[in-house]
């Protein structure tokens, strides 16, 4: 499994830094039209520039979960001993992981109505951006899953937990 959620990362990261470069093109050509006047002005190019960057957020997100580098707030003082860390992480994963399962839930119903709608300066179908959302809540999901074991394996006393998945 780790192998599996390692090589999906490494996918993600590839899909992110493609959707950065791909972000480039619409927002050139977008100064261009509006700085040199030598190609007309393209309203497209702000609306695929403005999806990009909503995958890009999403793509990020995921990455974060992975890595465990989303914001955090600390609200309770880091405890001391190993258990009751494990215990706060678990807590915080396990509200994660209800978040996760609102955005695949909710996300699921919102690509299906992006199913139905086409960009109007475009013509991209809606799908292929509210698509993110859901998706984002699964990869959150799985995420979670091998911290939440992770969690459980420093409760219960193991001093390395991340070798063993």
């Amino acid at each position: 499994m780790k192998s599996f959620l390692n090589g999906y990362t490494s996918f993600l990261q590839r899909v992110l830094t493609l959707l950065m470069g791909l972000m480039i093109v619409p927002v050139f050509l977008q100064v261009l039209s509006r700085f040199l006047g030598i190609i007309p002005r393209y309203i497209w190019t702000e609306e695929v520039a403005r999806f990009c960057f909503v995958w890009i957020i999403m793509v990020g997100s995921m990455i974060a979960v992975r890595d465990g580098s989303h914001f955090d707030v600390d609200v309770i003082p880091k405890p001391k001993r190993f258990r009751n860390q494990g215990i706060f992480q678990l807590i915080r994963h396990i509200a994660m992981l209800a978040l996760a399962g609102i955005f695949l839930w909710y996300g699921i119903d919102f690509a299906k109505f992006g199913f139905a709608q086409n960009s109007e300066m475009s013509g991209i179908n809606m799908l292929s951006i509210y698509f993110a959302f859901p998706l984002a809540g699964l990869s959150w999901a799985l995420f979670l899953g091998e911290k939440i074991y992770q969690d459980i394996r420093v409760i219960r006393g193991d001093p390395n937990p991340k070798l063993r998945l």
